[in-house]
């Protein structure tokens, strides 16, 4: 226990799993939490001779089933292994923490998520901006940029990383930045300084420079990245030769989608229960790498109408070459995640059966090299020249390792035959030693003429030949006594010495062998991590290339045009996510979409609740982030101008943990959107202001609307959905300002919704025929059909306030007098008959209440 202890004082957070023999324990404060997560039994154990000590404990070999729990629970988890055989030593084995695993550091593929990535980010913040680093140890993928807290914050939003890690001491202006959603670790100031952390850059990747990486000038972000790689060291993660370089992501590349965008648009996550996502619809890879790619396109879509056009070259061309795709689409089935295998090369951690995967991985690379060399196309053209089959490495694995080997390399039988003759030759022995043995007797038998003759073996003075008395004279001079029985004298020769032992070190000679054959030829293919890494960044691309053209074919949907103009021009446009989830057999009303920054800057729609302005938004911004992703469309035609940043502001809810109301949160974003406009963004507004009255929220509304109509430097593209219809009047004064609204048809008092977009204002709204198809009440929705009236009388000059006996006079229930009220029978029948609700009243009830006034009235 004081062993225990000594190492918990180092990682007191963590979880600590101390190996005891052929179990993993946990003691102490760890057991009580991890019998819980784990539904373990927990129990105590005698802890010297006064105390008890709480003890949950698992078998080592279910650790995989385990730890992937605790992980996910959010714990940090310490291993400590026995660092010494057991039989080897009389005092107290030597143990040590020799991993410690978070939920943004791990290899174990139970924890990991196969088709995400698994980031652990670092952020170095300053008074008035931040460096972060993202690092996927699982891939080697390693990521740094800097900017102000907003960007900071919308990247954080973009790659979702399951662990945060920044400095001790800062915890308030993390928490007042970027909230409270993440898992977080503080690390000690130290680990954030600037020669700190290029020093354990420059250490890490070998060089004298970050010139070569292009990040030399990211003061914050060499920080951030610095400190990862600290943290690394902290959990004893510093085998890292996968991470064999540092990217920047360069924020002029990307469209700048903010994380209420992500949000709105439902990119990744749904707002509500069941509902699709646009990743859960255009995810038709079928490799790790390419899921993990597309996110990454999904939440990062170009700006460079060059490069969109490239991608989309390559969709068109497999779109077209359906036998080529599904060929190519059948190699990479057969690869899986070479990206996190070869990862697993690097860290030494690479199970038998992973590498001959890898091997099966470059196997199918060629024929996909040779698609795309083949292909014509220019996008392929250089994938083809990127892909490398390694072909020394795949031999080599090909002629070393079983076919079919065990998941680890202590159960046996992972090398060859034929790799090296020691090895054969002891398996020889090992698997034929009772032949051998066999044939000695037989051929001692038959030389001496001892018919009784055996060979046998004991754990005293192991195999030896045992030969009854009556025969004793017939022993040959060079065997040598060892034992006198009573009926039988026991011997032992120089070769039966000699094959005892080999025969008794062959099996632990057998294991030792092959681990070490196995870690030299695991050496042997980390020198080609790189070459593999750039393969399966290529199968990533190809497979989301892939992936995009049978998303086209499935859908119907077609290629986008993709130019540097300003104009968003899209005809019969679709909602990707909600057209999938309609019944079999309803069809999906198209709409056309026209905005530049001469003619239709800003469009107004209005129209019913229920009739699509919000489809009809959110699908207008998911066309335009698909086309430029490089993804076919749900359109029949698309002319896109590339937009440079993609702002929403759909729906509202309180966020009553951080006091902030609805409007308040609805302000939040609308200043977010109108601080970072250019004249190439795409703005969408969806019913702005409603969170306050009627009349502050027009104001405002027409005010925002004026300021993005009226800023000259730049003429954001704006859709404006709302039910302030006094918002038509603006078209009037501002002439890029345009009405238009998503028709209805009312047959015989009812609605019917046509979904479509037309030009001109609306000025109903249709909310209570609404309240009447969610089955509201029907005197609610008759006294709200006589407000309305009202209302609508006192915009023309009319009072709305009335007697309160005129109001309940034309309330439902109420009966007017017509009996003589001095009358008591005629007024106890009154006030039965003005109890009565009767939009509420079934028949039968109807019946009983008559019955029972007819007594009253002795008829």
């Amino acid at each position: 226990m004081k062993q225990y202890y000594q190492m918990k004082d180092k990682h007191p957070d963590a979880i600590m799993l101390f190996r005891v023999g052929d179990f993993y324990e946990t003691f102490s404060d760890d057991a009580i939490r991890a019998s819980e997560i784990l539904g373990i039994t927990l129990t105590k154990r005698a802890n010297g001779s006064a105390s008890y000590v709480e003890l949950a404990g698992f078998p080592h070999h279910a650790i995989d089933t385990y730890l992937p729990k605790l992980v996910r629970a959010g714990m940090r988890v310490a291993i400590v292994e026995q660092l010494e055989d057991p039989k080897k030593t009389k005092t107290l084995v030597k143990r040590g923490i020799v991993e410690l695993v978070t939920p943004g550091v791990s290899y174990n593929d139970n924890v990991l998520e196969h088709r995400e990535n698994n980031f652990l980010a670092c952020i170095h913040m300053e008074k008035k901006s931040a460096g972060i680093a993202f690092l996927d140890a699982s891939t080697g993928e390693f990521l740094t940029a800097e900017g102000n807290f907003e960007y900071i914050d919308k990247l954080l939003g973009n790659f979702q990383p399951k662990e945060v890690l920044y400095q001790r001491g800062k915890e308030k202006q993390f928490h007042e930045l970027f909230g409270g959603k993440f898992y977080t670790f503080t690390m000690d100031d130290w680990m954030f300084t600037e020669s700190a952390a290029k020093d354990r850059l420059l250490r890490h990747f070998e060089t004298t420079s970050l010139k070569g990486f292009g990040v030399q000038t990211l003061r914050d972000g060499i920080i951030a990245s610095g400190a990862v790689l600290h943290y690394l060291d902290i959990t004893k993660h510093s085998k890292a030769a996968h991470v064999t370089q540092l990217s920047r992501i360069e924020e002029d590349r990307y469209v700048w989608l903010d994380k209420f965008t992500v949000r709105n648009l439902e990119l990744f996550g749904a707002l509500n229960d069941g509902a699709g996502t646009l990743s859960g619809v255009m995810d038709k890879t079928l490799s790790p790498m390419g899921a993990r790619l597309l996110k990454r396109w999904i939440a990062l879509p170009l700006k460079d109408a060059a490069l969109i056009t490239d991608r989309l070259s390559v969709v068109n061309y497999f779109f077209n070459k359906e036998e080529v795709s599904l060929s190519i689409g059948d190699e990479i089935q057969q690869i899986g995640d070479l990206e996190r295998i070869i990862s697993k090369v690097a860290v030494g951690r690479v199970s038998p059966r992973e590498v001959v995967q890898l091997k099966n991985a470059l196997l199918a690379i060629d024929p996909i090299r040779n698609y795309c060399m083949a292909s014509g196309n220019d996008g392929l053209l250089k994938i083809g020249d990127q892909l490398n089959p390694c072909a020394s490495v795949r031999e080599k694995i090909q002629k070393e390792i079983h076919a079919d080997p065990p998941n680890m390399v202590s159960k046996g039988g992972v090398i060859a035959d034929g790799v090296c003759e020691e090895l054969d030759d002891l398996r020889k022995i090992s698997f034929t030693g009772k032949d051998y043995l066999l044939q000695m007797q037989m051929r001692e038998i038959e030389r001496t003429g001892i018919t009784s003759l055996k060979i046998a073996f004991n754990n005293v003075f192991g195999y030896y030949i045992e030969v009854r008395n009556t025969h004793k004279d017939k022993v040959p001079e060079e065997w040598i006594r060892k034992q006198t029985l009573v009926s039988a004298e026991r011997y032992i020769t120089q070769e039966l010495k000699d094959y005892e032992e080999k025969i008794l070190g062959a099996e632990e000679k057998i294991q030792a062998l092959e681990t070490r054959l196995y870690n030299e030829l695991v050496l042997g293919i980390a020198d080609y991590i790189s070459t593999i890494q750039l393969n399966a960044a290529m199968i990533g691309r190809l497979d989301c290339l892939l992936s995009f053209a049978k998303l086209a074919k499935e859908n119907n949907y077609n290629c986008p045009s993709i130019n540097d103009s300003e104009i968003i021009d899209i005809k019969q446009g679709r909602h990707p996510v909600i057209e999938k989830q309609l019944p079999i057999d309803e069809k999906y009303i198209a709409n056309d979409v026209y905005l530049d920054n001469e003619s239709q800057q800003v469009i107004i729609i209005t129209g019913p609740n229920m009739a699509g302005k919000s489809a009809l938004l959110r699908q207008t911004a998911l066309i335009v982030l698909m086309a430029q992703i490089g993804s076919f469309v749900p359109a029949k035609e698309a002319n896109i101008g590339c937009v440079d940043k993609i702002f929403t502001r759909v729906g509202a809810s309180d966020n009553i943990s951080l006091g902030e109301s609805t409007f308040m949160v609805e302000m939040n974003e609308a200043a977010s959107i109108l601080n970072n406009l250019s004249s190439r963004s795409l703005i969408l507004f969806d019913e702005l202001g409603r969170g306050t009255s009627t009349y502050d929220g027009i104001s405002i509304a027409w005010s925002i609307v004026e300021y993005i109509h009226e800023n000259s430097n730049s003429r954001a593209k704006t859709l404006f959905a709302t039910h302030y219809h006094e918002l038509n009047e603006m078209e009037k004064s501002f002439s890029r300002v345009k009405n238009f609204n998503v028709s209805v048809k009312e047959v015989d008092n009812k609605v019917i919704f046509l979904r479509k977009l037309v030009s001109g204002g609306s000025n109903h709204s249709f909310g209570i025929h609404v309240a009447r198809m969610a089955g509201m009440p029907k005197s609610i929705v008759k006294r709200a059909d006589e407000i309305l009236l009202q209302l609508e009388g006192k915009q023309n000059g009319e009072s709305l306030a009335k007697p309160i006996g005129e109001i309940a006079q034309q309330r439902e229930g109420y009966q007017m007098s017509f009996f003589q009220l001095d009358d008591p029978v005629l007024l106890q029948i009154r006030n039965e008959i003005s109890d009565l609700d009767i939009n509420n009243l079934t028949p039968i009830e109807a019946l009983n209440k008559l019955n029972e006034i007819k007594k009253i009235s002795g008829l």
